[in-house]
């Protein structure tokens, strides 16, 4: 927060820190930050007719004042107001400043929710306040989201400040806000942060009320303005216009022991349009598991190292499991077309980080592959052309940004097999142009989900040793490394012990995130050739797997896995001939959310429909990385229920940029403010 805006508002450096914290750093800011829920301070209730379950304010004098030893030490004051009603004040946690606000013969107000307790009804922890020094309040009380160390009257005193301070005039054009029959957005902010008396909570808490409506129209409208300028920047950018000859994608193409699907060629028919302008690329790549995303991304690679110029290629990707198949696989297709493939990631030992950081800066590697390592600062590239991201989402937009940044007007290719869906897509993804492999190659078998108890874990150990009897493989996927007392989840190491145990006569191997690379590697490569029957793995192993010979997935505690996950680690089998079975076991009691997404799993195998289901059940969050930028990118409005307000902020958006630039600042700089960058990413 800079300083004169702390000034301003009368922040101290103390509080500036705290609000930081929570992104808090311009009036703007603040004046933005919505109450979670609110309390009504504003009347008192008598005693006797209290409601039970809900928040409400009373006041009494103390009749009676004591410390409970047992069953643990806590204070409990007895109150009775006029009516000679009695209620009990219970505090588990209590200071000397309790005892005596709550001496016998103090008048007492106290908010909490009354509850039927052994010795009649009580409020435990209430928020309690001396009647005399304080005057009911005039509006709802607001409760902020807060962090450790900054208390709910500093916040509000700061919103309050900002209230008074910013210019809340209205920028929007009036003919928009009459047809979409909004309120001003001044009197939605007040509204919402003050609340009058008359307006009940759940009137507030419903997204539907007028002044929540506004708020969420201006996020929606923020959001798409910066979308159709950054594709605007983009289209007005002046990248290397890519025009690969053919000559080394024709001689890879021979090599293959399988022909590209008509949805493959299509895609790559898009890919090559978009790389031979001289506007960046900036395309999304969707492709269920198992679609072929990954000959699409080399054959788009060979296109930039084909053309004139000696173009650089670099593909990051989130782990180092799937950055290495991605290595090995391009390795394999590459050196025997005279091309260098590079990996760097951050487990690499200095001295061959420092040789490969060398070949980049002087363009004898053309091709990079690697995880976030690439995007670091000192990693320098001699000629950049094209960015390819896999599994973008589950990168912090932060670090596409960072990868990007790497060239001047590079093209960018990302990559994702969680398929977006179309609300998703018209919101956050408004700016890309979207290339989807809707067709899996002809030799995938179809893969059974089965739900299986944990208490029938033995026969899943016989269907495990049936299935490598065959000569076939499986992967036992465990969530944890270690035990953790609260989720009691059994370990990978444990699974590996009792497995090898109970079936003496297979070979079992283990491959977890706290390996060294070289030792992941190492297993790897041995279950890729077949000297492992059952490889133990937690979740390392979700996305980029590719052995065909395994045919059976085994996923314990799948009721603690989001869908995606679910539906990527099952992707992992059913690429070979062999008929392919995912076996889901769960243990219970189980949660209503957990119920769902099993029954999602198990009802289907369209990657599209599954990603439906997981963004109605989890919010876009997840899809985008949002998280991981360190700033939620929608915090209002929400996809499913929005739909219209969002149908509406995409109509208007092209015409205030047409008609109204002056507004199209004002209203992203509000809204936006230093975050506009990362939509672009």
């Amino acid at each position: 927060m800079l300083p004169e805006t702390r000034q301003l508002l009368k922040i101290t450096d103390h509080t500036a820190d705290k609000l930081h914290k929570l992104h808090l750093n311009s009036a703007w800011d603040l004046v933005l930050h919505l109450p979670l829920r609110y309390e009504d301070e504003t009347q008192i209730v008598p005693i006797a007719h209290a409601p039970l379950g809900e928040p409400c304010q009373v006041e009494g004098e103390v009749v009676h004042l004591h410390v409970q030893y047992q069953p643990r030490k806590q204070l409990i004051a007895r109150i009775q107001d006029e009516s000679g009603a009695i209620l009990n004040l219970r505090f588990i946690h209590f200071y000397p400043n309790h005892v005596k606000q709550l001496a016998e013969g103090q008048m007492v107000r106290a908010l909490g929710e009354i509850k039927h307790g052994y010795h009649g009804d009580e409020m435990i922890h209430p928020k309690i306040k001396s009647p005399d020094k304080t005057d009911l309040a005039q509006s709802l009380t607001p409760i902020y989201p807060t962090t450790q160390g900054l208390n709910q009257p500093i916040l509000r005193k700061a919103i309050n400040q900002a209230l008074e301070t910013v210019d809340l005039q209205e920028v929007l054009p009036s003919d928009i806000l009459h047809d979409l029959r909004l309120p001003e957005l001044a009197e939605s902010l007040r509204v919402l942060h003050n609340p009058p008396p008359h307006l009940d909570m759940k009137t507030l808490a419903n997204g539907a009320f007028p002044a929540w409506q506004r708020l969420k129209f201006d996020e929606l409208l923020a959001q798409q303005l910066s979308m159709r300028l950054a594709k605007q920047r983009r289209l007005s950018g002046s990248a290397k216009p890519l025009r690969g000859t053919g000559e080394l994608s024709a001689k890879l193409l021979a090599k293959l022991p399988f022909t590209l699907t008509a949805a493959q060629q299509r895609v790559l028919d898009e890919i090559a349009a978009d790389l031979a302008q001289t506007t960046p690329m900036h395309r999304l790549l969707q492709g269920d598991v198992g679609s072929g995303k990954t000959i699409v991304a080399a054959l788009s690679a060979l296109v930039a190292l084909e053309s004139e110029g000696d173009f650089q290629a670099a593909i990051m990707a989130p782990t180092e499991i799937l950055a290495e198949q991605h290595y090995v696989k391009f390795k394999q297709w590459f050196e025997p077309l005279g091309i260098d493939v590079a990996w760097l990631s951050g487990s690499l030992k200095k001295k061959e980080k420092d040789q490969v950081k060398t070949q980049l800066a002087n363009g004898t590697i053309r091709l990079a592959v690697g995880t976030h390592a690439l995007f670091q600062d000192d990693v320098v590239f001699h000629n950049l052309g094209l960015v390819m991201v896999d599994e973008q989402h589950r990168f912090g937009v932060a670090q596409r940004l960072a990868l990007k940044n790497k060239g001047q007007d590079v093209h960018q290719l990302m990559m994702s097999a969680t398929p977006i869906p179309r609300t998703l897509a018209m919101s956050f993804f408004a700016d890309l142009d979207v290339s989807v492999i809707d067709e899996l190659p002809p030799n995938r078998t179809p893969i059974q989900t089965k739900l299986i108890h944990s208490a029938r874990r033995s026969q899943v150990e016989g269907f495990v040793l049936n299935t490598c009897q065959k000569g076939q493989q499986a992967y036992w996927v465990c969530p944890l490394i270690e035990e953790s007392e609260t989720l009691q989840l059994q370990t990978a190491t444990e699974t590996l012990e009792n497995l090898q145990a109970a079936l003496p006569s297979l070979n079992i191997g283990l491959v977890h995130g706290r390996m060294k690379a070289a030792e992941k590697a190492a297993v790897m490569a041995e279950f890729i050739a077949g000297k492992i029957n059952v490889l133990v793995a937690t979740t390392v192993i979700e996305v980029g797997v590719d052995v065909p010979n395994a045919s059976l997935m085994v996923i314990e505690h799948a009721e603690r896995m989001g869908l995606s996950q679910l539906h990527q680690l099952r992707g992992r089998v059913g690429r070979g001939v062999a008929a392919s079975s995912c076996l889901l076991m769960f243990t219970e009691p189980l949660s209503q959310m957990a119920r769902e997404r099993l029954k999602v799993i198990y009802e289907n195998t369209d990657g599209f429909e599954i990603a439906r289901h997981d963004l109605n059940l989890r919010g876009p969050g997840e899809f985008l990385g949002a998280r991981q930028s360190g700033a939620p990118m929608l915090r209002f409005a929400d996809l499913q229920n929005d739909l219209i307000l969002l149908e509406k902020a995409r109509e208007i958006a092209p015409k205030l940029i047409a008609q109204h630039p002056e507004v199209v600042a004002q209203h992203l700089q509000r809204w936006l403010g230093s975050r506009e960058g990362f939509l672009a990413a």
